[in-house]
């Protein structure tokens, strides 16, 4: 090996190998079809990329006598398919033995390709000038390097465009390298470890993008790699301005690596101003005198713009692949081989049990025998041999049943064992450290300090923990918001830090740890913390609350408030804040991942939020329910408490009923109305799961508890669209499927039920008596009233619906059967005499019985709702005297039919 650079990176040599190994695979075939189809344009320039790939991965990893053979190879085709070569059957042998050549080095292993010899070196300069003889005179002059007039950012000619996605993942891992480091560098100016950690980051993206032809890449990439030498030597000192300017550049690089491969080449097209001024400004900074020029130049440039709100996250991914280690897939590999293995144990089984069916059915028969012996009066020597025949088989098959017993409880131990460790290696494979999560936001946290005027550390704990890759992308966006609340709300500047007896240096702290199977990660600040009583006037300013519930409500609660949509403390609008824009997503997105956020914080020490998440949303924790025969399964991070409950536990008011909870009344609905089913006659116990949502709370009821359990989330076929409701599918362990249940969703179906006085009351009545029990509707806007009357037909035994006033009174008549109208005359909306006029022109409804009961005993309202058909006009002096019950039983009769 000779000739490599002096930061050349030895270890792409796997990759040189795995990528040589295919593209040699290329020449050869495409060798073999220039024979059959000569001067084919397609097939040459395929030949062309193949070695003009070999000879870029060869340059970057420094073989230059793989670099040479390549190079007159491409040389060869190029000048074929310009028609200045004809390539007959001695021409072709020798360019095969060209391929063979490469083929054995790209054979080699790493150690002894890094060894490569002078033996080799021969036996290439060799073969590359028999190759080179194929061409004409003028061709044969060794190529020129790549005129440096190419303009910034164009892609070379034979650029490998199959290796771009490589270049981008290996570019993207770089500049995180590159940004850290300058990060770490502010910190610790002239580290030498540092230092040298950055020109290998800046020389390997040069290296990728040169094999892949981006010019004006190279040029920012090589400008970085002069700056970082510079300062090695002392020639260079980097101040704040000077790391801006650096910056500057990885983030332009860090911009390129998130492009789609079909749009880079416009990309650095349109960028190629801005690229090449950017290599400029750097080179600048390796040109100036150590220290006394630092005000000059490069140096006054501008501070990068910190990265928006949800540029930490980048572009979203345009696909969903997982890098797996060939450790992991190894191990994938022989976890796989391992459960078919144990598998094949099943039809030997089979065949097992097939045969001791077969004994079974001999000890039938002679059991067959025996009884024919016995009815036949046979005492004797056959009805004894009879008997012995089948003790013998009824032992034996007793004896091989123990052994399939401890035989399938061994296999099923394995199987188990097995699955969990396929389980947890494919669970891993979809983890990254949190490090990698948080990348961008030591750069966010330095750039916005730079910019506030504030001086900020940022501590980090827990970068190993293992986090979902999906989780983690969904997580970037609101951790981007927290880190800028704790910047720009929650930090002081630092004189009003020192003149609070604080340092002037203020904190911000990101966690990440697994804590009782959930992961939890922190975002916390040493700031002033939040101002409760402003906080508290602020929700009284805004009409949230009035003022005597404001001051009852507890830290907590008021806390509640941050995550409003459009909430904010600021009076001013600036770059950061004051929008109203951040906890509410905040919240939204930790939900969309089904996990929660709470909010803390300590007048002058500072505040914290926790976002509580599951481990992987491909795996989710159910409680499991039956409904009506049917499990569902509702995740249990979304399930506040089960109450168990008897018919005594609920109280009723107005006709809905509750059930108290920690002192707060909860509304109860029943599961069966919410999916849809048949009412059943409930047990003498129920259970009661309480969901809410930030407004809400409810008690969902359900039939039987089932237990918890990890299910699999499957997505529901996105032909069915959102199913109301429901989130997704899963398998239970016996193999039944159930549903998983949308517990936001199902919040808002109950408020719907509840606000249109639709929730059917639980009676522990059969459904014989629920159906022969006649229905009245209660129509009256004062409570009060509605109750008194409720009270008195249930103790007479009617089933009673209420409406709040004459409008929910008329929708409730035309979508309900009832078999009385009770209705009051002065409501908002529409009155009871109105109410009655529209009950009258429905030809469905005209012989419903109306009675009007009202405080008013003027005969002009008696006139008026008699002649719009009401059949008893009353006052509600009548509760006193059992006229109106007596009303009642008289219009439709007892509570019962028959």
């Amino acid at each position: 090996m000779s000739g490599g650079t002096e930061y050349g990176d030895l270890s792409m040599l796997e990759l040189f190998r795995q990528e040589a190994g295919t593209h040699c695979g290329a020449l050869g075939d495409g060798l073999l079809e220039l024979e059959r189809r000569p001067g084919d344009r397609e097939v040459l320039e395929g030949l062309m990329r193949a070695a003009h790939s070999v000879k870029g991965a060869a340059r970057i990893v420094g073989l230059d006598a793989v670099v040479a053979v390549a190079h007159a190879l491409e040389d060869v085709f190029s000048a074929v398919l310009r028609g200045e070569v004809t390539l007959g059957g001695d021409e072709v042998d020798v360019l095969l033995r060209g391929v063979d050549f490469l083929s054995g080095v790209a054979a080699l292993s790493e150690a002894d390709l890094s060894a490569l010899g002078e033996a080799k070196g021969r036996e290439a300069a060799a073969l590359s000038e028999a190759v080179r003889a194929l061409l004409s005179p003028g061709d044969a002059e060794p190529a020129a390097e790549p005129d440096s007039s190419v303009p910034p950012g164009a892609l070379g000619e034979y650029g490998d465009l199959s290796m771009l996605e490589l270049f981008r993942q290996d570019a993207a891992t770089h500049c995180g390298a590159l940004g850290d480091g300058l990060l770490e560098l502010e910190r610790r100016p002239g580290d030498r470890e540092v230092l040298e950690g950055l020109m290998r980051a800046a020389h390997s993206v040069k290296g990728a993008a040169r094999i892949v032809g981006l010019d004006a890449v190279v040029a920012v990439a090589h400008a970085l790699e002069d700056v970082f030498s510079a300062v090695l030597r002392g020639e260079v000192t980097l101040g704040g301005d000077e790391v801006d300017v650096l910056l500057r550049g990885v983030d332009l690089l860090a911009r390129l690596t998130k492009c789609p491969e079909d749009e880079m080449a416009a990309w650095i097209r349109d960028r190629a101003g801005e690229m090449s001024d950017t290599a400029a400004a750097i080179r600048a900074l390796a040109g100036r005198e150590a220290a006394g020029d630092s005000k000059g130049g490069a140096g006054t440039a501008a501070a990068p713009n910190p990265p928006p709100a949800g540029a930490a996250a980048g572009s979203p991914p345009r696909d969903t692949a997982v890098r797996v280690s060939a450790e992991g897939l190894n191990r994938l590999m022989g976890l796989a081989g391992e459960n078919l293995v144990t598998s094949r144990w099943i039809p030997d089984l089979g065949r097992r049990l097939l045969s001791a069916k077969k004994e079974q059915d001999r000890a039938f028969r002679s059991l067959g025998d025996l009884l024919e012996a016995l009815a036949a009066g046979e005492r004797g020597e056959r009805a004894v041999e009879a008997a012995a025949r089948i003790r013998h088989l009824v032992d034996g098959a007793r004896e091989r049943l123990g052994e399939f017993q401890e035989e399938i409880n061994l296999r099923t131990g394995q199987v188990a064992t097995l699955s969990n460790a396929l389980y947890r290696e494919i669970l891993s494979a979809r983890m990254r450290p949190f490090a990698e999560g948080i990348r961008p936001f030591p750069r966010l946290v330095r750039d916005l300090a730079r910019q506030l005027g504030k001086a900020v550390r940022l501590e980090t704990a827990g970068l190993d923990t293992p986090v979902d890759r999906e989780i983690m992308e969904k997580l970037e966006a609101p951790l981007n918001h927290l880190v800028r609340n704790a910047l720009d709300h929650g930090l002081e500047a630092p004189d009003r830090r020192e003149a609070a007896g604080k340092p002037r240096e203020g904190v911000i702290r990101l966690e990440a740890r697994h804590k009782a199977g959930m992961l939890n990660i922190v975002v916390a600040d040493d700031g002033a913390g939040i101002d409760y009583d402003a906080l508290r006037r602020e929700v009284v300013r805004k009409k949230l609350v009035s003022k005597s519930m404001a001051a009852d409500l507890s830290e907590s609660e008021l806390l509640d408030f941050l995550f409003l949509p459009g909430f904010t403390t600021r009076g001013t609008v600036s770059e950061l804040s004051g929008r109203g824009v951040g906890l509410d997503v905040v919240r939204s997105a930790v939900q969309e991942v089904r996990g929660v956020v709470r909010a803390s914080s300590v007048p002058g020490e500072g505040t914290r939020f926790e976002l509580q998440l599951p481990i992987t949303l491909s795996v989710v924790r159910v409680l499991l329910a039956e409904v009506d025969g049917e499990t569902y399964a509702f995740p249990l991070f979304a399930v506040d408490h089960v109450v168990e409950m008897t018919p005594e536990d609920i109280a009723e008011i107005e006709g809905r009923q509750y059930l108290t909870w920690k002192e707060e009344r909860i509304g109860i609905v029943s599961a069966r109305q919410l999916f849809g089913l048949s009412e059943g006659t409930p047990g003498e116990t129920l259970y009661a799961l309480i969901l809410s949502d930030r407004q809400s709370r409810y008690g969902l009821l359900v039939d039987r508890l089932a237990g918890a359990q990890e299910l699999v989330v499957r997505a529901l076929d996105p032909r069915l669209g959102k199913v109301q409701d429901i989130a997704a599918a899963a398998t239970l362990e016996d193999g039944s499927p159930t549903l998983i249940v949308d517990v936001e969703d199902m919040v808002r179906s109950m408020d719907a039920l509840v606000s249109r006085s639709r929730v059917r009351g639980i009676s522990w009545r059969s459904p014989r008596d629920r159906t022969s029990a006649k229905r009245i509707l209660v129509v009256d806007d004062s409570i009060t009233v509605r109750e008194v009357e409720r009270k008195m037909l249930t103790a007479r035994g009617y089933r009673v619906d209420v409406g709040v006033d004459g409008m929910d009174g008329w929708n409730a008549v035309r979508t309900g059967a009832y078999d009385l109208v009770i209705t009051d005359v002065d409501m908002p909306r529409m009155d009871g005499v109105e109410l009655v006029r529209h009950i009258r022109s429905d030809p469905r409804l005209a012989r419903l019985p109306v009675v009007i009961v009202s405080y008013k005993d003027r005969e002009d309202d008696r006139r008026r709702g008699l002649e719009a058909g009401a059949d008893y006009y009353l006052t509600k002096g009548s509760f006193h005297d059992e006229t109106f019950v007596r009303a009642v039983e008289e219009l439709i009769g007892g509570p019962v039919e028959g």
